[in-house]
């Protein structure tokens, strides 16, 4: 096992991609440290498979230049970057097994038998498939198929792995399992990965920093915590996890706190965001599930709500809220709720983030809205 990377440091220098007049990847810049794993998050059609395209040498750059610890890479074709590529459908040759499979790229290349047996042995057993080594593709699981298909990558030794959704065509306890593994391969190995993906919670759990795009622009370059606490605009807090988007007008601003007024609804919340606020403003209020509640006692509503769908998860239950309105509303309960118990919803002003239009511009599809504009 191989624990320190390959790879210096690699950069992207305002790599865009064009096709006609249409602008898929906006110039793009970004600097990625040996071992690191970035995750590249949006909905589809945001740019991030067309940026791995161009990293991987699959897409010509329309302008701007990838170097690789100094030296330029984007002129090269794809088999001269020496880059890894796990590829959503895993591309398994059906009829070799296993070993063979896997030992394919340095066949090709012509590694001598004894270094082939050494390196394919090595990355089966960090795959945890030495045991199904003479076995065909199809007599394997998914999880394994994928195992398969991330070993064939790294067994070439490559400075850089590039993902592309691999774990969309897999179940969703199979994509918690395999999440792990493709952490654990890339630390034990020594990895630098790239990984594409739309699910928020996949990237966060696996990256150490994350890229966000939005119609081929960056919205936020940080890591999980950053992104997660101090989402730049409204369209990264939706792939944050802010389900309650909520559009109402600013009827004060007191230093860092708002109110917004709408629709029956009343929140004070925290501003966010680049641009200062003022009264008559039109502003997008962001809040979590799990911190909007059921208010107690006095404490004054947001709103009030009529549950609709209860759902249990264990020790908290997930409700959704209908206001007279038609605004839904997204929270968490510890208590009983019923469908169609009348709530009133409440939230604290530091859990509310207000962002004002200039900066949820880039809203208009983000897939994870949960209010009524």
């Amino acid at each position: 096992m191989r624990k320190a990377s390959q790879l210096g440091e690699l950069r992207l220098s305002g790599v865009s991609r064009a096709y006609g007049g249409h602008l898929a990847l906006h110039p793009l810049d970004l600097t990625i440290r040996g071992g690191e794993f970035v995750a590249l998050l949006g909905p589809s059609g945001c740019g991030k498979t067309t940026a791995l395209n161009c990293l991987a040498g699959l897409l010509p750059l329309t302008s701007g230049e990838i170097t690789m610890d100094g030296r330029r890479v984007d002129t090269l074709a794809p088999e001269k970057r020496g880059f890894g590529m796990v590829f959503q459908n895993y591309a398994l040759f059906p009829h070799l097994t296993v070993r063979a499979n896997v030992a394919f790229g340095l066949k090709m290349r012509r590694v001598s038998k004894a270094e082939t047996r050494r390196r394919v042995d090595d990355v089966l057993d960090l795959v945890r498939l030495r045991e199904h080594a003479h076995k065909h593709p199809g007599q394997l699981s998914g999880g394994q198929q994928q195992r398969v298909s991330i070993a064939r990558a790294i067994v070439m030794e490559p400075p850089l792995v590039l993902m592309d959704e691999p774990l969309s065509n897999l179940d969703a306890a199979l994509r918690l399992s395999m999440r792990s593994e493709i952490r654990r391969i890339h630390q034990e190995f020594g990895l630098t990965t790239i990984y594409v993906t739309h699910d928020q919670e996949e990237a966060l759990s696996l990256a150490d920093r994350l890229v966000v795009l939005h119609a081929g622009q960056v919205s936020q370059i940080g890591t999980p915590a950053e992104l997660y606490e101090h989402p730049a605009d409204a369209h990264v807090a939706a792939f944050m996890g802010y389900r309650n988007l909520l559009t109402l007008d600013l009827t004060a601003v007191e230093a860092a706190e708002a109110v917004a007024e709408g629709r029956g609804l009343k929140v004070r919340g925290t501003v966010v965001g680049g641009v200062r606020p003022r009264p008559g403003d039109t502003a997008t209020v962001a809040i979590r599930p799990e911190d909007l509640r059921v208010a107690e006692g006095d404490e004054q509503p947001i709103a009030e709500a009529t549950a609709e769908i209860v759902e249990y998860h264990g020790r908290v239950l997930h409700v959704e809220a209908v206001t007279a309105h038609g605004d839904r509303l997204h929270l968490r309960s510890a208590g009983t709720v019923r469908p169609g118990d009348a709530l009133r919803v409440a939230v604290d002003a530091e859990r509310a983030l207000v962002f004002t239009d200039a900066d949820t511009a880039a809203l208009d599809d983000a897939p994870t809205a949960g209010g009524v504009s």
